[in-house]
């Protein structure tokens, strides 16, 4: 796998974790089932999401590259933000528009 493609693929699994909690109202983790998630919870596995995509991101960077470079917090703090903007899109689904959509329905 080369750097390109390694990369390409991180930032669209990025992109869905990111928004798995938001979107996947009735499922915490993919695996159990739950009527209606709070919020915290959905905070939660995001954050559990953000540290898995950011843990294979290191393995990838391991693999391709054979080294793992030095992160300080600029990184994190980066990739945390990044993160939080991926999944604008799942917030603002779940908690500002699927009031009017469901308005609409009625």
């Amino acid at each position: 796998m080369n750097l390109e493609l390694a990369i390409s693929l991180l930032i669209v699994l990025a992109l869905i974790l990111a928004n798995l909690p938001w979107l996947m109202r009735d499922r915490v983790f993919l695996v159990f089932s739950r009527h209606d998630k709070p919020f915290w919870l959905g905070l939660l596995e995001w954050g559990v999401y953000y540290a898995l995509s950011m843990t294979l991101a290191r393995f990838v960077e391991w693999r391709v590259m054979g080294n793992l470079s030095e992160q300080g917090w600029e990184f994190w703090t980066t990739t945390f933000f990044l993160f939080m903007i991926f999944a604008f899109p799942g917030f603002i689904v779940r908690y500002n528009l699927s009031r009017y959509l469901q308005a609409a329905r009625s």
